[in-house]
């Protein structure tokens, strides 16, 4: 019977994986976005990280290397993470694409669970995750302008705009879309920041759940 609905042991991993998933995913998809995206970017990192330390067992599963496929509740939470990312991108706040920044924040944040899960007595700082998604998301987000900064401004507003056309009808023909989305990728990939300007953290002040 487990064959034939599951297929292997893996297939029925994905399952239990996918049901618990889906409780989890069931709340973010009706949950209303606040009209400060990134505020909504650093409820989805906690609201993640209380996921999987509530969860514990089932997120080893999901995340672990021995499925050979990814469960549809995983990539489903990569989307809704998307989603968000998109909106920031659309208000000029992120400095990077969103599926860069998906990447980034999802490799940081899932990186982050496991060492709380696997490793309690190793990594026991109580601040650890708020610390973890300062400096990520302080790395990803627009911060306010200043008069050597100017790269970034350029780059910011190419990302803005790129995903504004992405997202809203536009009086441009199809062909002349994809040259200026070509055009603002070029702008995106050839204005970069030096080291030196970078900031160590996030200069935004937000609450911590």
């Amino acid at each position: 019977m487990l064959y034939r609905l599951f297929g292997d042991k893996n297939g029925l991993l994905a399952a239990v994986v996918d049901s618990a998933f889906q409780r989890y995913l069931a709340l973010k998809r009706t949950q209303k976005l606040s009209d400060d995206p990134v505020n909504d970017l650093y409820s989805a990192w906690d609201a993640h990280i209380a996921f999987a330390l509530k969860n514990q067992a089932v997120y080893r599963i999901a995340y672990a290397p021995a499925l050979t496929e990814v469960p549809t509740g995983v990539d489903e939470a990569r989307q809704l993470l998307l989603v968000r990312l998109v909106r920031c991108a659309e208000a000029g706040e992120l400095n990077t694409t969103p599926d860069e920044a998906a990447q980034i924040m999802m490799a940081a944040c899932i990186g982050v669970a496991l060492s709380l899960i696997t490793q309690p007595n190793t990594f026991s700082h109580p601040e650890l995750s708020h610390r973890v998604r300062d400096a990520v998301l302080g790395e990803m987000l627009v911060e306010a302008p200043t008069a050597n900064r100017h790269g970034d401004a350029l780059k910011s507003t190419a990302l803005q705009m790129a995903a504004l056309i992405r997202a809203k009808p536009t009086p441009l023909t199809s062909p002349e879309v994809s040259m200026m989305l070509q055009w603002l990728g070029t702008i995106t990939s050839a204005v970069s920041t030096p080291a030196a300007t970078k900031s160590t953290g996030n200069s935004r002040s937000r609450p911590r759940r």
